[in-house]
């Protein structure tokens, strides 16, 4: 395994982070100082030279109308309008929704976040144009075939006439509003308020809070660190 892996298989720090760190010197295998593309065998001794750092982690309500990546012309994105300097936000939420995206400086838990491998919850307030019919939640709980692809089972909530609640533990592109459309419902407020633990907790849109204390601890512990 290449050492720059190694160290972020490890969790100490991202690919990128491993190769600033190996170029400075600060990386030994075997107290040898190592290279960059230098291969870890199992009975290595790897040391590493650095500060630990301390990460940023905020719950963020995202404003319908502002993008998470890639602004295009006149459209806004988080980093735009968000008054947190130096972080960036982890996953996507689409242009028409709002509520909770993660904004964190923390680069080590975009994979372990957003790996179709790691399995994580993720719940949404919906609300559609028609009455939801009885079978509604069945349907959608069990699967829904979305242009070829079938979606893994999810749990549904009715909380009124056109208006349901749903646990994803997969994110596909748009995944809610296609699934309704294929249904034969026409999504018209979507709103995320909860990833694993973190609740948006009443997050007015555009607000922020610190994720902290025992809601971290957990919500790392959960990611693997």
């Amino acid at each position: 395994m290449r050492i720059n892996k190694y160290l972020a298989h490890k969790n100490l720090c991202t690919r990128r982070e491993a190769d600033t760190l190996i170029s400075a010197g600060k990386v030994l295998i075997n107290g040898v100082t190592a290279k960059l593309g230098d291969k870890v065998q199992e009975n290595d001794k790897v040391d590493v030279r650095f500060r630990v750092k301390t990460y940023r982690y905020f719950a963020y309500n995202k404003p319908r109308g502002v993008i998470t990546h890639s602004p295009q012309g006149d459209e806004k994105d988080i980093k735009q309008v968000s008054p947190i300097p130096d972080v960036f936000p982890i996953g996507r939420l689409d242009k028409d929704s709002r509520g909770l995206i993660i904004l964190t400086d923390d680069g080590r838990i975009t994979d372990k976040l957003l790996n179709p491998e790691y399995v994580h919850e993720k719940e949404y307030i919906v609300t559609t144009k028609e009455e939801l019919k009885a079978n509604f939640k069945t349907k959608m709980e069990k699967g829904v075939d979305i242009e070829g692809y079938m979606t893994k089972p999810c749990t549904v909530e009715i909380l009124g006439a056109t208006r349901f609640s749903i646990v994803l533990t997969e994110g596909k592109k748009h995944q809610i509003r296609r699934m309704c459309a294929a249904l034969g419902y026409v999504v018209s407020t979507l709103e995320r308020v909860r990833i694993m633990n973190i609740h948006l907790s009443g997050l007015k849109e555009g607000e922020h809070r610190p994720v902290q204390g025992s809601e971290l601890t957990a919500f790392l512990k959960a990611l693997g660190f």
